[in-house]
């Protein structure tokens, strides 16, 4: 996406597509095709106004001012809240047009407030708000949250504001693999989603025999009716096994849990280290003493996948102990909602023929019985009973199968929806950047001097040489043409937003979004030239400044 941003051919640097080699390849395919990739500029956004909003919205209440949907996937301003808001901000209508950037500020206040928790879906860190990465726990580098999210929680947390992000370019995962001719990839539980790989990819999933036989021993889930009960039926196993000295590894859905454990330890007198994304500089460090005798790590989902716990550290006899003692000891303290991510952490015991056992420790107050309504389908009198040991009842293991195989439904949903919408717009793209190569390359010339001021153009040919007036006349238009791009992505997010109101009517939101969107590029095509004119004087100057200084 950078070389759809170059102004010279020399900055590309995207060789031809070819092949495409992805490892973790569910991961990468699968769970974050939910999210568009996005490369973005900056944009700068009012301090005053986002504190102000984020002052706003923490006096309104939760399930009285708005509320949120069971997956916590959207918040909605009740009309008592909106009331609130419009007698706060004296602005009348919030729904009318000229209101719609106040709108705008709300919602992304609301959501900041209401659905992104600190620890959870994002840190702190050297004064920034930093995103972590759902799947996999590490800070998500270089991410943040576009049209004004990220100012918003950047108020909320009484932070610098800095500049927004303004989207300039976007493609889905799925686009943007399907570039290249010849593709593969690999990864340790590609089997489940095996239809999945073949609706989305064309690929077929292939399962190649172990090198050596799994001995790793899946225990079945423990679920306990509280969390209370859970953290310390853990602790206690932790402490048990502990004494025989086999290492142990605790997987935590979150930084704020891996925090809480690690405490609830400590004060039972069993050291242990920490691995989440305020220590992620120190990973590879941590995950070496990971399988040595005794040690005891509580971990996010960055120990979850792709790592590789030595038993003994590299010492033969600290090895042979370990094997006898049964190896690595995998604790996971919440099931996730699709089991590929579970078996992603029982996989870390048992490698290479090694011995391990893998366990889950759940309660009915997990988020995954929250967020989807489970208490809601489960037997009262499991509801109705608060005890600390386990409940042995197979209803609750079936519904958490089912609920997995819910939400993962749910998700492949979203991706096909989105890539239905994102089909126009990766045709536009194409389009438009072929259009913009064939300038970017001089295979097509803009003539905006010679169309609008011929004798002008001559003076300057003239003067400074014919092809360095054509060297900015290229210039000014890719300038003019990115940003007419920007806008115009802009506007399909606007038009996204609220597309599924359709629906009540009884139009096809889809259908209505390719009108509008198709409208929006044959109105972008012509509005270079129309820009060009618009700014021709300054144009003027421009060039011959920028003309004069490259001559000297």
């Amino acid at each position: 996406m950078k070389d759809s941003l170059a102004r010279e051919t020399e900055q590309l640097v995207q060789r031809p597509f070819h092949a495409a080699l992805v490892d973790e390849a569910d991961s990468i395919l699968l769970d974050e095709a939910r999210v568009p990739l996005v490369i973005a500029g900056e944009r700068g956004v009012s301090k005053q106004e986002a504190l102000a909003y984020a002052g706003i919205v923490k006096q309104l209440v939760s399930g009285v001012d708005y509320e949120t949907d069971k997956e916590l996937r959207n918040v909605y301003a009740t009309d008592s809240g909106i009331d609130k808001v419009e007698a706060t901000l004296g602005c009348g209508n919030l729904y009318e047009d000229h209101n719609i950037n106040v709108l705008t500020m709300l919602q992304c206040a609301l959501h900041a407030e209401a659905l992104l928790k600190r620890n959870v879906h994002y840190m702190v860190r050297d004064g920034r708000v930093q995103l972590i990465d759902e799947l996999t726990g590490r800070i998500a580098q270089h991410r943040h949250w576009p049209d004004g999210l990220q100012a918003a929680v950047e108020a909320k947390e009484g932070l610098d504001i800095r500049a927004n992000g303004q989207i300039l370019g976007t493609i889905t995962l799925q686009h943007l693999l399907h570039l290249y001719p010849k593709k593969c990839g690999m990864t340790a539980t590609a089997q489940l989603a095996a239809q999945e790989f073949m609706d989305m990819y064309g690929l077929q999933v292939i399962s190649i025999p172990p090198n050596k036989t799994s001995r790793r021993v899946d225990e079945p889930h423990m679920v306990f009716t509280h969390r209370a009960a859970k953290q310390q039926a853990i602790v206690d196993v932790v402490k048990s096994v502990h004494r025989t000295g086999r290492p142990i590894l605790i997987g935590t859905s979150s930084v704020e849990e891996s925090n809480q454990y690690a405490e609830a330890l400590q004060k039972d007198g069993v050291a242990c280290q920490v691995l989440n994304a305020y220590n992620d500089w120190e990973e590879a460090a941590l995950i070496s003493k990971a399988g040595m005798l005794g040690a005891v790590t509580v971990s996010t989902n960055m120990a979850g996948r792709g790592i590789d716990i030595v038993l003994g550290s590299g010492s033969s006899e600290d090895y042979k102990k370990i094997v006898s003692l049964g190896g690595l000891y995998v604790i996971g303290t919440n099931v996730h909602e699709n089991a590929r991510i579970d078996n992603q952490l029982r996989g870390r015991a048992g490698r290479q023929g090694d011995p391990g056992t893998s366990r889950y420790m759940i309660s009915l107050e997990d988020d995954l019985f929250i967020r989807y309504g489970l208490a809601e389908v489960l037997p009262h009198d499991l509801l109705a009973r608060r005890q600390d040991e386990p409940l042995n009842d197979s209803r609750i293991l079936q519904l958490i199968e089912h609920v997995q195989r819910v939400v993962d439904g749910q998700h492949l949903d979203m991706k096909k929806t989105l890539n239905k919408y994102a089909d126009l717009l990766e045709q536009q793209r194409m389009i438009f950047f072929n259009r913009r190569n064939e300038i970017l390359y001089g295979r097509q010339r803009p003539n905006i001097i010679a169309d609008y001021a011929p004798e002008r153009y001559r003076k300057l040919c003239e003067q400074f040489g014919t092809s360095t007036v054509h060297a900015v006349e290229r210039q000014v238009l890719l300038a003019i043409m990115d940003q007419c791009w920007a806008d115009h992505l802009a506007y399909v997010a606007y038009v996204k937003e609220g597309i599924h109101l359709e629906s009540l009517g009884n139009n096809n939101p889809l259908d209505e979004y390719n009108r509008l969107v198709i409208a929006d590029l044959s109105r972008l095509m012509g509005l270079w030239c129309r820009e060009c004119s618009i700014i021709f004087p300054t144009l003027i100057r421009a060039a011959a400044s920028f003309i004069s200084m490259k001559r000297n």
